[in-house]
């Protein structure tokens, strides 16, 4: 499945409702979602990791297609390595 694919599928699940919704309380269902995904990284099961993280990306696209942006095109940025200093693996300070 690419990212586009991915974004489509979730648009048509839960589109309508997290449209109504709007930006700012699907941006709170995101953190919350980041927030249990922290917890799993640091204590739960591989399985309750994997579910967390497809969690996130899951609620990290619907933001993207309430603003209009496909993410696909938006993770073109890393295309080429690093933004920064254009390297792969990146070669820039930690402190950058």
């Amino acid at each position: 499945m690419t990212i586009s694919d991915f974004q489509r599928l979730i648009e048509k699940t839960y589109f309508t409702r997290d449209h109504a919704r709007g930006m700012a309380g699907t941006f709170m269902w995101f953190t919350e979602e980041v927030g249990e995904l922290s917890t799993a990284l640091r204590c739960g099961t591989k399985a309750e990791q994997e579910a967390e993280l497809a969690d996130v990306l899951a609620w990290l696209v619907t933001l993207a297609s309430i603003a209009g942006i496909e993410m696909e095109e938006a993770a073109k940025k890393y295309a080429d390595g690093c933004p920064a200093c254009h390297k792969m693996p990146c070669v820039c300070s930690e402190k950058s």
